[in-house]
This record gives structure tokens, sequence and C-alpha cells, in this order.
């Protein structure tokens, strides 16, 4: 910047802007502009972020009922119910879980994260298809606390 006389340079490319200002004798300011991100591909706009809130909101309307907990998914991906193609699914209906056991993979950002149930009880009822796209918190399976 020095050598071409540049006080300010600004790049923006795919959701993503920065912006860089030399000794303009103002304080610099760099971050990310509203309705930008450093995420590579493009976010939910804020206008749907309570879509999250919306799903719990009829539960706590009547909908839960005593003595069954949902697994519900912590992030934003796709689930998938088994490891790999190959292998058996990690829970079927009837199937007992623990806190810990491992009921379904969310992948995000070609990364695998699996999913435990946080209860202890029976899968009563699967509430996404394999493959299916989810939001954050929404329900994936419905379970008998033991």
């Amino acid at each position: 910047m020095k050598r071409s006389d540049l006080t300010e340079f600004e790049v923006e490319e795919q959701g993503f802007k920065i912006k860089i200002k030399r000794n303009s004798g103002e304080p610099a300011i760099v971050g990310v502009a509203p309705g930008y991100s450093s995420h590579p591909f493009p976010i939910a706009a804020p206008a749907e972020a309570p879509k999250p809130a919306a799903t719990p909101a009829p539960a706590s309307a009547g909908g839960e009922e005593a003595g069954f907990a949902y697994v519900k998914s912590p992030m934003v991906g796709t689930f998938y119910r088994s490891p790999s193609p190959d292998s058996p699914p990690f829970v079927d209906v009837t199937s007992k879980v623990e806190e810990k056991s491992v009921v379904c993979i969310i992948e995000a950002m070609k990364i695998m994260n699996e999913i435990q149930a946080e209860v202890k009880g029976t899968i009563v009822e699967m509430l996404v298809e394999n493959g299916q796209p989810v939001e954050y918190g929404q329900r994936l399976f419905k379970v008998k606390v033991s």
C-alpha cells in the first residue's frame, strides 16, 4: 500500500467483505457489514432466525406429552441414520437409548457430527427421513423416557 500510495482497499466476494485503511488520520474500522458473513456459503437472513423458536412453541402449548422427550438437532445440516450407506442405522423404533447413545449423524460443512440421545428411554417415533436437511432445534426422534 505504501509503494502505490493506496490509503484504502476493499474486497467483497461470496458474502465476505474486508476493508483496509492506511494512515488516513481517522480510526480504522475493519469488520463485516450487516448482511455479510465470513461463512463461505449464504446463510439465512435474520428474518428466518425465529424459525427454530417456532418449532418448540407448539410443544409448550400442549404438544408435549408427559413421559416423552425429543432428540433435537443441535445444528443445521443433513440427517443420516447410519455411519455409512452400507451400515445399519444407529437406532430404530423400539431401540433403547442412554444419554450418551449415538442416534444419528448430521453432516454440516462436510463434517460428520455424531448426535447423542441426551435422554434415557426408548425410541417411539422417527421424525426425519434419511438424507433430509434439518434445521437447528428441529425434532429428530420422539423418546419414551424411562
